[in-house]
């Protein structure tokens, strides 16, 4: 019951650390109106959220082997409180940006080491609890936009301190209930980060080589959603709409995605995620009408957010107890880094002339080619599991 209540607060948590690092988006036009600032500006300030996000993954990987995981986890959620309170008193673009940049710290040191906590705390269902902690935070996707639409009622800076009281009062609770929970044994072996992360290269290496190139093209394809909705001939409403039944889908896939990772072969499990996410990026170019791409978004939302579980699933199973925090920091490290660029390059296609359906076509078809590869590495018994 303890282990339950732990968890509980672990999902709690996580839910405001992802809203942390979304609320910003939709608040943009508010920042350029209160702060006189360009887009450029503006948008320099959600990218600082990421920035952050990925700056302090692998030294957080290099203090799990010094500080037992639960500490590091609270210690986020403290970040997390005193720098959203820090920018909900921002009164210059400056110091917005800093607690922006803070607040996306808090994130990065947050999943680097809770992810690997819940998987110990119930080490026989890894793919069940993981994917209602990533369901817990893909609901902050999802509300994200009509949060921040309901504050600003009131003012803009009440988003910003709901984040700020509701992580403090959060992590308060988790205080208490680790303090009254038998905390796993496992991971306290783990005493040399380099080490530890070379010595599992392999896993780490083929994590990375199956759905590094997979979330390259997602984080392209829902960053542009709306706007290659709207070069499908959607309104600006329907396009909007489409990117929340995109994230929508997602909550329940974290559900079904983790159950079945417990069940299936892990290594084809995540071959056969890659590839239907290829199939219904390859269908979405193809069809037209309200009707046929909301259902092609469904399809791809779901399917695409069931890698997220498994991913972590396939790394946190697989790894033995005394390398695991430490080469899921350096996997994390560098999958964040894979998934920053992809906004970045499917811009410069766009920029280049290229049409949406050429580009997202062309990157399903040769993310499928990977993937042969692979299934092909995978029955030969290449591949470690």
């Amino acid at each position: 019951m303890s282990r339950s209540r732990l968890f509980g607060s672990l999902c709690g948590l996580v839910f405001l650390i992802n809203l942390a690092r979304i609320v910003f988006a939709p608040l943009l036009d508010v920042f350029i109106a209160e702060f006189a600032i360009g887009e450029a500006t503006a948008g320099l300030i959600v990218t600082l959220v990421w920035v952050g996000s990925a700056s302090l993954r692998m030294p957080t990987g290099w203090l799990l082997t010094k500080v037992p995981r639960h500490h590091v986890v609270i210690a986020s959620g403290v970040v997390l409180a005193v720098s959203s309170g820090l920018a909900a008193t921002a009164t210059t673009v400056r110091y917005l940006m800093i607690g922006a940049f803070l607040m996306g710290i808090a994130s990065g040191i947050y999943f680097v080491s809770a992810n690997p906590l819940v998987s110990e705390l119930f080490p026989s269902r890894v793919g069940r609890v993981m994917g209602i902690h990533g369901a817990a935070s893909q609901i902050a996707a999802v509300i994200a936009a009509p949060f921040v639409a309901l504050t600003l009622i009131v003012d803009w800076r009440l988003s910003l301190w709901a984040i700020a009281i509701g992580a403090a009062a959060v992590t308060g609770y988790t205080w208490f209930a680790a303090r009254n929970t038998e905390m796993p044994a496992a991971g306290r072996a783990d005493r040399n980060f380099l080490r530890s992360a070379l010595s599992e290269w392999r896993i780490i290496a083929t994590a990375l080589a199956i759905v590094g190139a997979a979330v390259f093209v997602w984080q392209g394809v829902f960053n542009f959603y709306e706007l290659y909705m709207q070069s499908k001939g959607l309104s600006d409403g329907e396009a909007g709409a489409m990117l929340t039944v995109v994230f929508a889908a997602g909550v329940p896939a974290f559900f079904v995605g983790g159950d079945l990772a417990d069940r299936l072969p892990k290594v084809p499990y995540l071959l056969g995620i890659v590839g239907a996410f290829c199939a219904c990026l390859l269908a979405l170019t193809l069809v037209e009408g309200l009707l046929a791409i909301g259902v092609i978004t469904v399809l791809l939302g779901f399917v695409m957010h069931m890698l997220f579980p498994a991913t972590d699933t396939y790394l946190l199973d697989t790894l033995p107890d005394s390398t695991r925090g430490s080469a899921y920091a350096a996997f994390s490290s560098a999958w964040m880094l894979t998934q920053a660029l992809g906004s970045s390059a499917l811009g410069l296609f766009i920029e280049r002339g290229y049409t949406y359906d050429t580009v997202f076509a062309s990157a399903a078809l040769a993310l499928a080619g990977t993937i042969a590869v692979f299934a092909v590495l995978e029955w030969r018994g290449w591949l470690p599991s």
